[in-house]
């Protein structure tokens, strides 16, 4: 097993970020207990005990699904550790956040059953905003879009600040599949329709 395994990363693409490609990758991340262990290594490096207790599981079940991480290239060994006659391994992400290759397979689909497995209700105090709009754009008002909406999260990696929650951002400008009508005849009105 390479720890050191980055394959996947764009040469020239965003730095630091492992880009996702292949079917070992996604079948890693497709997993709700691996998901919420790479959503806990975002946090900072840690022992197989923390996530085990964070989660909630048995040790050797976290073990389990960290070996297909590790295996799949997601996760590293970031140091080890003696500790009452035994060894204790701490694990890290091989990078600050993911991105998914242009031709990956899953696609953004993957990403959207990702955000509704770990979708709360909010509490009647807690603010939650969730829309969607169509919108007609030329392909240089989609590029320039996408660009603003790459800049506007937080950096992936972040620290939870003190006192802060976690909330999802799923940000996504995709192709839609929308009929389209005709313009209409000049001289018409869209009130042409309505009876004498």
């Amino acid at each position: 097993m390479n720890d050191d395994k980055t394959t996947g990363e764009r040469p020239g693409g965003e730095p630091g970020l492992l880009e996702l490609r292949t079917p070992e990758q996604f079948k890693a991340l497709g997993h709700p207990v691996r998901h919420r262990i790479v959503n806990l290594l975002r946090q900072r490096p840690a022992t197989l005990g923390e996530l085990a207790t964070a989660l909630g599981a048995a040790k050797g079940t976290i073990a389990y699904h960290v070996r297909v991480l590790r295996e799949a290239g997601i996760v590293r060994l970031a140091g080890t550790r003696h500790v009452r006659g035994g060894t204790e391994q701490t694990l890290t992400l091989v990078s600050r956040g993911f991105r998914l290759h242009k031709d990956a397979e899953p696609g953004p689909g993957f990403l959207v059953r990702a955000a509704l497995a770990e979708m709360l209700p909010a509490r009647p105090e807690q603010p939650e905003h969730t829309q969607l709009n169509h919108l007609w754009l030329t392909r240089q008002e989609a590029d320039a879009l996408i660009a603003r909406l790459r800049d506007l999260p937080p950096p992936p990696g972040r620290t939870p600040p003190p006192g802060g929650e976690p909330y999802g951002l799923l940000l996504s400008l995709y192709p839609a599949d929308i009929p389209t009508l005709p313009p209409v005849p000049s001289g018409d009105s869209a009130d042409s329709n309505s009876a004498s």
